[in-house]
C-alpha cells in the first residue's frame, strides 16, 4: 500500500506542571529534510529525536516542533545581594546628581540583569520518556494521514492505468489500415512515374515487408501492457514504493512515445496524445509518493 509524503500529526501531554506539544508536518521531497524547533529543555535530546523521526517517517520534508505551551513551575528566584548592590548604587547616583524627582528605584532594580533568575530546569528521565512516547505517537498519526492520502492516490493511479490500457486497445482497429494505405501510396507514386509500366510484384512485396517491420508497433504494445500490469502489482505491495513506481511509469512513457513515432496515422496519434496526458498526470502525482 502506497503512502503520500504529505502528512500531519499533533500530540499534547501534561506532566510535571508542563503542557508539552509535539507537532509534525510533512511534504514531498526526494530525500529526508528534517527541520526542528525544539524547546531548550529538550535541546540535548535533538540527535535522538532526529534519529527517531527519520526511522518512523523515512523520507520527505519534515517540520518538527516540540515546545512548552505553558510552564507553571516555580516563580523566578530573587538574588537579594545583587539587588542590594544595584539599589545602593542607584541611591548614591541619585544623591550625587542631586535628583529631586521622585523615582521608583526598586522597580528599576528588578529590571536589572540577573536580579530575577528563572529556576534552572532539569529534564527528568520520566518526562523525557513521556515526550519520547509522544513523538512516536505523533509519527503514527502522520503515517495514518499518509496512508489515507495514499489510498486516494492509489485509486487515481488505478483509474489512469486502466485508461491507458483501454486507449491501447483502441489503436488496434487502425493498425491494419495503415499498411494498406502505405501500399496504395507506393502504387500511386509508381503510377505517376510510369503509368504504362506494371510494378514488379516481388519487389513490391519486399517494400511492403520493409514498411510493415518499420511501422509495426506490436512489440511496443506488448511492453506497454506489461509495464501497466507491473505498475498495478507494485501498487498493491505492502510497502510504499514511490521511486520504483516512478521508474515503471518512465518505461510506460518511453513505449508510448515510440508508438507515437512509429504509428504514421492521425487516429493513432490522437490516442497517443491521450495516453501521454495520462502518463504525465501519473508522473506528477508520483512526486508525492513515499
Amino acid at each position: 500500500m502506497i503512502k503520500s509524503m504529505t502528512g500531519f500529526g499533533k500530540t499534547s501531554v501534561i506532566a510535571e506542571n508542563k503542557s508539552i506539544i509535539v507537532e509534525i508536518r510533512t511534504l514531498n521531497s526526494k530525500q529526508l529534510e528534517l527541520n526542528t524547533r525544539i524547546s531548550p529543555l529538550f535541546r540535548d535530546k535533538e540527535h535522538e529525536v532526529r534519529s527517531l523521526v527519520a526511522t518512523e517517517l523515512e523520507r520527505g520534508k519534515i517540520d518538527l516542533a516540540i515546545y512548552l505551551e505553558k510552564n507553571m513551575t516555580a516563580a523566578p528566584e530573587v538574588n537579594p545581594e545583587l539587588a542590594k548592590v544595584y539599589y545602593d548604587s542607584f541611591l548614591n547616583l541619585s544623591s550625587y546628581l542631586g535628583n529631586q524627582i521622585p523615582t521608583d528605584i526598586f522597580a528599576h532594580v528588578l529590571r536589572m540583569p540577573d536580579v530575577l533568575v528563572a529556576p534552572k530546569e532539569e529534564l527528568s528521565d520520566e518526562l523525557w520518556s513521556l515526550v519520547n512516547e509522544s513523538i512516536i505517537e505523533t509519527c503514527r498519526k502522520v503515517n495514518l494521514f499518509r496512508t489515507q492520502e495514499g489510498t486516494f492516490l492509489a485509486s487515481d493511479f488505478e483509474k489512469r492505468i486502466k485508461l491507458i490500457e483501454s486507449l491501447l486497445e483502441e489503436i488496434t482497429p487502425f493498425e491494419s489500415a495503415r499498411i494498406e494505405r502505405q501500399k496504395q501510396k507506393i502504387l500511386n507514386a509508381l503510377s505517376e512515374l510510369s503509368p504504362s509500366i506494371a510494378p514488379d510484384a516481388n519487389r513490391l512485396e519486399q517494400e511492403m515487408i520493409y514498411y510493415v517491420e518499420k511501422l509495426d508497433i506490436t512489440e511496443e504494445k506488448v511492453r506497454l501492457r506489461k509495464h501497466c500490469h507491473f505498475f498495478m502489482e507494485t501498487l498493491e505491495e505492502n510497502t510504499s514504493n514511490g521511486k520504483k513506481l516512478g521508474f515503471i511509469v518512465q518505461e510506460c512513457g518511453r513505449e508510448v512515445n515510440t508508438i507515437g513515432s512509429k504509428c504514421n496515422d492521425f487516429n493513432i496519434q490522437q490516442i497517443v496524445v491521450k495516453m501521454k496526458d495520462e502518463v504525465e498526470k501519473i508522473k506528477e502525482q508520483l512526486f508525492n509518493i513515499l
